[in-house]
C-alpha cells in the first residue's frame, strides 16, 4: 500500500538522519560532557548480579555522583557498559530493563562480568535507540498487509481514509454527572465508535479526566482489556495513577518517570515481587547461582573429570534457569489477565511481556504529540482506537528537515480530525486560565469556542490585577545577540526581573514567602534560558521566592501550569526575523500555562511582521493590557 510505503521512507530518512546526530555527538564529547547532557552515568558502582531467564547476566548499578542531573537513560534502551581505564575495548553492550531514581539494571549478553568490571572507574552510555526505530518500521510493515484484509483490516482502511468510521447510537451511554456537557459527549462518543474516536482536548479542559471516566465505563460495559498509552512517560504515569484511583486494576509497562511509591506498585517488577510464587523463583536463582559460582572454580588446565564435572554443574544451572523461566512467565500471564488497563508508551505497548495480547480497546492520548508510526504500533492490537490530544499544541519533534517537508510531522490525530469531523468532539470548557488569558488562544486556534469555567473565569492574584500585559520593548534598543548560531536578549531578561521585582513587592502585601504564587519563566531559546538562569541568582529581592520561580523552555512546560508566567520572545531585529516563532502552536503552549496571570514581553517591530502576533498585540491593546517599556519606565 503507497501509504505505509511513504511513510516507511519517511522514516528510514528521519531514523538515519536521527542516528548520526546522535553519533556526531557522543563521539565528539567527553565523557563529563555526555553526563550534562543526560547520555550517561558517570561513575556508577554495581550493587547486585543475577542470571535471567534468557541466560544472560543482568546488573544492577547505582550513579554514585551527579545524581541531580536528569537523563535519558530508560527501560528498553541500548546502553553500553564500560571502564575508564579503556573505554574503546573494555565495554560491554546490554538492554536497560529497569530505572528507578539513581539505580537501574542492564541485562548484558554475557553470563559473568569480564575481569575489567573491577578494575578502575565504571560508566554507563546511552546507545543509539534503534529498537524504537525498529518496533515502528515492524508495525508499518504489518499494517500494510492488515490494509487489504476486509475485517481485520477495517481499523486500518479507517485510519487511512479507507473507509469512514461508524457509531453505534443504539448503545447505552450513562449520565456522568461529574462530567460537563461536552466531556459527557466525549465519553458517549468513546462509547458509541465501533472502530475510531477523536477527544480535542484544549489546554485546561480535562481531557484526563473525560478519558478515565470512559475507560471506566467501557469496562463497566463488558469491555475486559484497555490499552493507554501515550508518547511520554509522565502522561502514562498521569493516567495509570489516576485509573488506579478508580479502583481498577492497572498493569504500568515499563518504569514510571516519576518514582513514587504508587506509581511503583503499578508496574510488572513490583507486582511479580508481590507474588505468592516470587519466593520460589529467588530459591532457585539462588541455587543456579551457587552452581555456576562452582563452576567457575575450574579455570585453565584441568582434566577430563574436571571438565566433565564443569559442564554437568552448567548443565544443572541451565536447567533450573529454564524452570525460573517458565515459573516468571507463568507470573507474568497470571498478572497480565488480572489486569483491566495496560498502560505503557507507545514503543513500551510492545515489550515482550505484552507483545501477544489484544484488547477491547487501544487509547492513545497526547496523540498530538505522536509520530505517526509509532502510534501503528499500539493500533494494530484492537478494533477500536481512541485518540486524544490537541494537534494546536507542540507538534512531535522530527529531526530530518526532508522527513518534514515530506509530511512525517503530521500526526494521525491531525489526519484524522481533518477526515472525520463527526468523529471529533471538542472539549469547550476550560478549568485553568482567566478569561482574558485565555481569549486569543480560543479565538485563534479553537474557532472562540472555548470558555472559562466560573471557577477561574476571573481569578487573580488579587482585586485590582491586570491578567494580561504585553510590554513592547520597540525602540529600547534592545537587539538579539547571535553566538554560535543561539539567540538571547541580555537587556530584554533584566526588563522581565525588573517587572517581577516590583510585582512580587506587590504581592508581598498579599501572600507569605510559603503561600507565594507559583511563577514561570519561559523563552523558546536555550540561550535566553541562560541568560535568565544567571540573572535571576542576582537579584536579592527575588532569592526568598526562588523556590517558586521556574525557568525553562515552553516545551518542558508542555501539560503543566502556574499561577504566573512569563514570556521573554528574545527576537529584536531590523529585518523582522523571528525564527521558529513562526511555529504558532509552540506559542500558543506558552500562553495557555498561565492561571492568574500572563506577561509577554517582546519586540513589536519584529513581531508584528508575523499575522499571530500583529493579532496579539491587538487583542492586548483591545483589553488595555498593552504596555510600552518607554511609557512605564521599564527599561530605565
Amino acid at each position: 500500500m503507497d501509504y505505509f510505503k511513504r511513510l516507511l521512507e519517511l522514516l528510514k530518512d528521519e531514523r538515519e538522519t536521527d542516528k548520526q546526530a546522535f553519533l556526531q555527538l557522543t563521539h565528539s564529547t567527553t565523557i563529563a560532557e555526555r553526563r550534562a547532557s543526560g547520555l550517561a552515568w558517570y561513575p556508577i558502582a554495581i550493587r547486585g548480579t543475577e542470571l535471567n531467564k534468557a541466560e544472560y547476566l543482568t546488573v544492577e548499578m547505582e550513579r554514585t555522583t551527579h545524581t541531580d542531573i536528569p537523563h535519558q537513560l530508560r527501560f528498553g534502551v541500548s546502553a553500553l557498559l564500560f571502564s575508564n581505564h579503556d573505554a574503546k575495548n573494555n565495554n560491554i553492550e546490554g538492554t536497560i530493563t529497569f530505572v528507578s531514581g539513581s539505580r537501574l539494571k542492564i541485562s548484558l549478553r554475557v553470563d559473568e562480568l569480564p575481569d575489567w568490571a573491577s578494575d578502575g572507574k565504571l560508566g554507563i552510555d546511552l546507545q543509539f535507540d534503534d529498537n524504537s526505530y525498529d518496533e515502528m518500521q515492524t508495525a508499518l510493515k504489518a499494517a500494510t498487509v492488515l490494509a487489504d484484509k476486509k475485517t481485520e483490516g477495517r481499523l486500518v482502511q479507517v485510519l487511512t481514509g479507507g473507509t469512514p468510521p461508524t457509531f453505534d447510537t443504539e448503545v447505552y451511554t450513562p449520565d456522568h454527572n461529574s462530567l460537563n456537557a461536552a466531556q459527557q459527549t466525549a465519553v458517549c462518543k468513546i462509547l458509541q465508535a465501533t472502530d475510531l474516536a477523536i477527544v480535542h482536548g484544549p489546554p485546561g479542559t480535562g481531557k484526563t479526566t473525560t478519558l478515565v471516566q470512559a475507560i471506566k465505563t467501557l469496562l463497566k460495559g463488558g469491555a475486559k482489556r484497555i490499552l493507554v498509552t501515550a508518547p511520554s512517560n509522565t502522561a502514562v504515569d498521569l493516567l495509570s495513577e489516576k485509573l488506579s484511583d478508580e479502583g481498577l486494576n492497572v498493569l504500568r509497562v515499563g518504569n514510571p518517570a516519576r518514582v513514587s511509591e504508587r506509581l511503583m506498585a503499578l508496574t510488572l517488577d513490583s507486582k511479580v515481587q508481590a507474588h505468592s510464587s516470587v519466593k520460589e523463583i529467588k530459591r532457585l536463582k539462588k541455587q543456579a547461582g551457587e552452581f555456576k559460582d562452582m563452576a567457575h572454580k575450574y579455570k585453565r588446565s584441568f582434566g577430563k573429570a574436571e571438565r566433565e564435572q564443569r559442564k554437568a554443574l552448567f548443565d544443572e544451572a541451565y536447567k533450573i534457569l529454564k524452570d525460573v523461566g517458565r515459573m516468571e512467565q507463568y507470573i507474568i500471564d497470571d498478572i497480565t489477565a488480572k489486569a483491566q488497563v495496560v498502560t505503557a508508551t507507545l514503543v513500551g505497548a510492545n515489550h515482550y511481556t505484552v507483545r501477544g495480547l489484544r484488547y477491547d480497546a487501544v487509547v492513545i492520548d497526547e496523540a498530538g504529540q505522536a509520530l505517526e508510526p509509532a502510534c501503528w504500533i499500539p493500533a494494530l492490537k484492537s478494533n477500536k482506537l481512541i485518540l486524544a490530544g490537541d494537534h494546536c499544541q507542540l507538534p512531535p519533534t522530527i529531526k530530518s528537515d526532508e522527513a518534514a517537508r515530506g509530511g512525517l510531522g503530521t500526526t494521525l490525530l491531525e489526519k484524522c480530525t481533518l477526515m472525520y469531523p463527526d468523529a471529533v468532539v471538542l472539549l469547550e470548557e476550560q478549568y485553568r486560565m482567566h478569561t482574558m488569558i485565555m481569549g486569543y488562544s480560543s479565538q485563534v486556534f479553537y474557532q472562540g469556542r472555548l470558555a472559562a469555567h466560573g471557577s477561574v473565569a476571573a481569578h487573580a492574584l488579587f482585586d485590582t490585577d491586570a491578567p494580561l500585559t504585553f510590554i513592547d520593548t520597540a525602540g529600547c534598543g534592545f537587539d538579539e545577540q547571535i553566538e554560535n548560531k543561539g539567540i538571547s536578549n541580555p537587556e530584554e531578561a533584566a526588563l522581565l526581573f525588573k517587572h517581577l521585582t516590583r510585582l512580587a513587592a506587590e504581592l508581598g502585601s498579599h501572600y507569605s514567602v510559603a503561600n507565594f504564587p507559583t511563577v514561570a519563566v519561559i523563552s523558546p531559546y536555550k540561550d535566553q534560558l541562560h541568560v535568565l538562569k544567571e540573572q535571576l541568582l542576582h537579584i536579592p529581592a527575588l532569592q526568598p521566592y526562588t523556590h517558586k520561580i521556574s525557568v525553562n523552555t515552553i516545551d518542558s512546560f508542555q501539560g503543566q501550569e502556574r499561577d504566573i508566567v512569563y514570556i521573554s520572545m528574545t527576537r529584536s531585529n531590523s529585518d523582522g526575523v523571528i525564527g521558529f516563532l513562526a511555529d504558532t502552536r509552540r506559542m500558543n503552549v506558552a500562553m495557555t500555562r498561565a492561571r492568574k496571570k500572563l506577561v509577554v514581553i517582546g519586540d513589536s517591530a519584529t513581531l508584528s511582521r508575523h499575522p499571530f502576533y500583529s493579532g496579539f498585540i491587538a487583542y492586548a491593546e483591545q483589553h488595555d493590557a498593552y504596555r510600552s517599556a518607554w511609557d512605564e519606565n521599564w527599561s530605565e
